[in-house]
């Protein structure tokens, strides 16, 4: 490939007047970028651009865009509640007389209220979120802690404020008999 460079900036000579008789020589290094049509570098399919059912290009031409998937209903899981179902579509924050946080990220959640006679279950006992394809149980620093019994495991009780993943079939005991199970993913 030739490049002509007639209309490069050259500098030569320096000071030749430097003292001990140095002399710089000139820097003759020089960077030379030289684009390439598209044509001869992508593939045809790359320059035309993903294309719909019926012919038509999406975006500008020569500019690949990514393809544009028709998003179907989420999955979420479930909880049940001493026998209500309620879908975990958002934040879910369960207990006697449960409230909001003061600083909420994303939408917002659902406050599930649950009887407590013996005052066992604190007014906002425990939150459940899912994360993706995971369930995440956090104990709110309740009084009487929550005991969390996952498939498969030993019953344990969880810490203040501790949080554990788990998974559908895992049932939360937060006290006075109200009982937490994640069902299954379903779409909404």
């Amino acid at each position: 490939m030739h490049h002509d460079t007639s209309d490069d900036t050259i500098i030569t000579g320096g000071s030749p007047g430097l003292p001990g008789g140095v002399v710089h020589e000139p820097d003759l290094d020089d960077t030379i970028i030289v684009g390439l049509p598209l044509a001869s570098s992508a593939p045809e399919s790359a320059l035309r651009g993903p294309e719909s059912a019926e012919g038509r290009q999406h975006g500008p031409p020569g500019i690949p865009t990514p393809p544009t998937a028709t998003p179907g209903p989420a999955l979420h899981y479930r909880l049940r509640i001493n026998g209500t179902i309620v879908s975990l579509d958002k934040v879910a924050y369960i207990g006697r007389k449960p409230s909001a946080p003061r600083v909420m990220q994303g939408g917002v959640p659902r406050l599930i209220q649950v009887q407590s006679a013996l005052r066992e279950v604190s007014g906002t006992h425990i939150e459940i979120r899912q994360r993706g394809a995971s369930v995440v149980i956090t104990d709110l620093r309740s009084t009487n802690g929550s005991v969390i019994n996952i498939p498969g495991r030993a019953p344990r009780k969880l810490c203040r404020g501790e949080s554990v993943v788990v998974m559908a079939g895992t049932l939360v005991d937060i006290g006075d008999g109200n009982l937490v199970e994640i069902l299954p993913m379903q779409r909404a």
